[in-house]
């Protein structure tokens, strides 16, 4: 990890001290307003009320809080976050190292469109890339990012904000914000090694302390924060009630959502946005009702009543979904029903190796890639069994696993799916190593994706070469799963704006063959930017979330209810342009 770069202490310098007057800071998603610079409540209102539309104002370190809330009580509320202090005196940033990560202020372009792509990944207020760029040197606003050294990707970010600089902070304090890390990202402690390098970055210019915002339900947080030093502050800070912050201050009025998984919720929360009704039918199992005037449609997720049971029928049968989308001339892997018989030994010699998987089965269960001996095949067939009763073994077609969204027989979304990998630190062993990527999966997804330890990860890690006791040399990547499913602690990366025009037309085409007007396109692809793929099979089901940043529960809702569209999506146009 690249060392903070020394510099006098500000608060040294024979300058004479900025403005300290009624102090807002633009920092690309909203304005931080430093209310300790403000005398009078009402100002310190009116700043945060002159929200901009899609960007959160906060008011931070404010006086007397009732005060300001009396200004506005309908339109402003308290924060319930907890403010954290880490006395930089007492704190070594060099007690906490993560080799193999590159921790440094933007340089490109690139690296703010990669901050705001983790925004939109954590379901962050988005920032413009291009005011992130332009005030990169900014002596108010540090803008950091994490660079996975072995991908040359940016996998968190961070955002400093030094208080001297800004107005001159009696204090000589500083503080964090905006501490996001890749969902993707497979290294254990990147966001520890981003707090680790902005304070001391702090404390190299000379400042006392830097404090940080957490939510007060957050406990692993909390928790984090606790065990570096932090210690909690008095400070609050004030909102206005928008939609963004809408989760924060309607407290129990929502409490019915509580069950709902991250598929039904992204639409759920997308109608409400519009003024559509939402009744939930049975949280736990994502049924919920959606009305719009005389308009009433029942979903289950994203799999709706305008999706006919011959349509979802057709999906759910693997077997029916490869022989339709062949007639319509669409490739697709050969595949043969496991009947124990010696025709199954023979399929497997004939194509090297196979997929086995059950004929109905969803979100990965069953299923085994890259079954190359007769032992494999039949575990493999036992455990898809425990599935379904008819197992499918399918040849195995090699290639990246792309995703295509279609709803409304429009490509609204494409994202390559990549299996789970961790990476070794040279202390952990490879089950450790899982379950702590699989933690940090399942707080990234609200639950929804895991690492099983099972038959099917052990013989993937065992295939890779390795032992699930082995210690991990550093810096080294393993893939511990061979299926890249959502559910088994894989990834999505967006690739809609690279999509090739013939992946996008073939993705349309199967949609219309098996007549259902949402769903997802499994393929195996070379390249998303390339012509080749075969369809691996058709979910009547898709999962909405994840695919950020495009629009599938905004396009779902469009299908839905057409009255209620917010603004027209325009992809098609640019896959038939070659885009």
């Amino acid at each position: 990890m690249s060392e903070p770069s020394m510099r006098k202490p500000a608060a040294d310098a024979s300058a004479s001290a900025p403005n300290n007057h009624n102090v807002t800071l633009e920092c690309g998603w909203g304005q931080l307003i430093l209310a300790q610079t403000f005398d009078n409540p009402a100002d310190v209102a009116r700043a945060v009320m002159s929200e901009r539309d899609g960007a959160r104002n906060i008011a931070m370190y404010v006086r007397d809080p009732h005060v300001i809330l009396a200004q506005s009580p309908q339109m402003l509320f308290l924060d319930p976050s907890h403010t954290f202090r880490l006395r930089l005196d007492r704190y070594d940033p060099d007690s906490l190292k993560l080799r193999g990560l590159t921790i440094r202020p933007i340089e490109s372009m690139q690296d703010a469109e990669s901050i705001n792509r983790i925004y939109q990944a954590r379901r962050m207020v988005p920032a413009d890339p291009g005011f992130l760029w332009q005030h990169r040197k900014s002596p108010n606003i540090t803008y950091l990012v994490a660079v996975d050294e072995t991908t040359d990707t940016v996998v968190g970010t961070v955002t400093g904000v030094d208080h001297w600089n800004a107005f001159g902070d009696p204090e000589n304090g500083s503080s964090l914000w905006c501490l996001a890390v890749d969902p993707c990202a497979t290294q254990p402690g990147v966001g520890v090694a981003l707090v680790n390098y902005l304070s001391g970055f702090f404390k190299a210019r000379g400042r006392s302390y830097m404090d940080l915002s957490v939510m007060h339900d957050n406990e692993q947080a909390i928790g984090l924060y606790e065990k570096l030093g932090f210690e909690r502050a008095p400070e609050f800070a004030v909102k206005r009630k928008n939609a963004i912050n809408e989760p924060l201050y309607t407290g129990p009025t929502v409490q019915a959502d509580e069950g709902l998984n991250i598929y039904a919720k992204i639409i759920v929360d997308e109608a409400r946005r519009r003024g559509i009704n939402v009744e939930i039918l049975d949280a736990e199992a994502g049924y919920f009702r959606l009305s719009l005037g005389g308009r009433s449609i029942i979903c289950r997720e994203s799999l709706c009543e305008l999706t006919s049971a011959i349509a979802m029928s057709r999906c759910a049968d693997k077997r029916v979904t490869s022989r339709l989308l062949a007639q319509a001339g669409l490739s697709v892997p050969q595949q043969r029903i496991a009947d124990g018989s010696g025709e199954d030994l023979a399929f497997l010699k004939t194509h090297g190796s196979v997929v086995v998987k059950p004929a109905d089965g969803e979100q990965g269960a069953g299923i085994s890639v890259d079954v190359r001996t007769a032992r494999e095949l039949r575990t493999a067939i036992r455990s898809a069994r425990q599935h379904g009763d008819t197992v499918l073994i399918e040849q195995y077609c090699s290639g990246q696993d792309l995703r295509i969204v279609v709803i409304g027989y429009k490509v609204v979304a494409a994202a390559l799916r990549k299996p789970p990998v961790v990476t070794g630190d040279g202390r952990h062993t490879v089950r450790e190593l899982i379950e702590k990527l699989s933690r940090r999966r399942e707080a990234a997804t609200g639950g929804e994706s895991k690492i099983p330890m099972d038959a099917e990860t052990e013989r993937s890690v065992k295939l890779a070469g390795h032992k699930m006791d082995e210690v991990l040399a550093e810096g080294q990547k393993l893939a511990v799963r061979k299926t890249a499913n959502l559910h088994t602690g894989g990834t999505l990366h967006d690739v809609t704006h690279i999509l090739h025009p013939r992946l996008c037309a073939a993705a349309i085409e199967a949609a219309k063959t098996l007549e259902i007007p949402v769903t997802g396109l499994d393929l195996l692809v070379p390249s998303p930017a390339k012509p080749d793929y075969v369809v691996i099979e058709a979910n009547e089901r898709p999962g909405l979330a994840n695919h950020e940043p495009q629009p599938t529960a905004e396009r779902f809702l469009d299908l839905l209810f057409p009255f209620s569209i917010t603004r027209e999506y325009k992809y098609e146009e640019h896959a038939e342009a070659g885009h």
